[in-house]
């Protein structure tokens, strides 16, 4: 066993956590072996861009002690939220960084799979140990689902369900890609796919339907797509990586009628100015969810398949 150093003073700014936010085992020698991922939330007050890139530094200093390798973290000045990346033989060793660099104790840390974190993200950016950035965490989450898919093979039978099933998947991932979307998996009669901007999962989301209306006014395709959109953070209580928010994009997508467009209101909120219409704020009871939920529908007319409404990138 490796002794725990004392840890320094801690900086101005600071974790509410707390010190006792996460139980701390005294760190262990471990084999060098393909170790799992974990990503943690920091809720900070007064931090700064700087604060972060000298924390992180530390974290740099202090991580072979514990037989943990700091990846990337991602920091919202306005939110006051961090989340670190970091592999480790677990989540103790991971915090115990922390602990022993400079005190800032993460709220919570979860598993995640390398694979979803870069798909959620949309990607990993790599920035020089020391370099002050901010980058933000906050992903829109978009779900689609195909109106009445479980019974394309009875009706059309294997081929031309397969030929439909096709159509549509090319409509929603290049509605997805032209509003710098990534597209995080295929659910089999639609897709989730995460935007860095509400305007942009609202722009593929009005593309989507235009797409589909198009085709189906050409017989392409016989029917309909819902879509639900929502936002958030990677970490929250529910433990899972954009776990409440996945739920939420896909409880709105089941809601919405055939051929419309289901938000949050957050995301309406967050497209404020940004020439979208929606419809009135109502209030919905959806499934895993104490809490009323408050939503209103992105409003969109037949166009071309392709969107030129407005996208963001920051």
């Amino acid at each position: 066993r490796l002794p725990l150093e004392p840890a320094p003073a801690r900086p101005a700014w600071r974790s509410d956590a707390g010190d006792a936010a996460l139980p701390i085992k005294r760190p262990v020698c471990h084999a060098r072996i393909q170790m799992p991922l974990y990503m943690d939330r920091h809720d900070l007050t007064g931090a700064t861009a700087a604060d972060l890139a000298a924390a992180h530094l530390k974290d740099l200093d202090a991580q072979a002690r514990f037989g943990v390798e700091y990846l990337n973290y991602w920091f919202d000045y306005e939110r006051q939220h961090a989340f670190c990346l970091a592999k480790g033989p677990d989540a103790d060793a991971v915090a115990a960084v922390h602990r022993a660099a400079h005190g800032q104790v993460a709220n919570q840390v979860i598993e995640v799979e390398e694979s979803e974190v870069r798909r959620f993200m949309g990607g990993i950016a790599s920035h020089p140990p020391g370099e002050a950035y901010v980058d933000t965490a906050f992903r829109v989450i978009l779900f689609t689902d195909l109106q009445g898919s479980t019974s394309l093979t009875q009706r059309l039978g294997d081929a031309e369900a397969m030929t439909i099933l096709r159509r549509h998947d090319r409509i929603i991932r290049d509605a997805i890609e032209a509003a710098d979307g990534t597209v995080v998996k295929h659910t089999g009669d639609g897709a989730m796919a995460s935007f860095r901007a509400a305007s942009n999962a609202l722009v593929a989301g009005v593309a989507i339907q235009r797409g589909m209306a198009h085709a189906e006014g050409a017989g392409l395709v016989p029917m309909g797509v819902r879509i639900g959109v929502a936002a958030g953070e990677p970490v929250s209580e529910a433990g899972d990586l954009f776990g409440a928010v996945v739920q939420l994009a896909a409880r709105l997508c089941a809601k919405a009628a055939p051929r419309s467009i289901l938000v949050a209101s957050s995301v309406r909120d967050l497209a404020v100015g940004k020439r979208f219409t929606f419809g009135p704020v109502r209030t919905l009871r959806l499934k895993g969810f104490d809490e009323p939920t408050r939503a209103c529908t992105c409003l969109w007319e037949p166009g071309p398949p392709a969107s030129d409404g407005p996208t963001e990138t920051a």
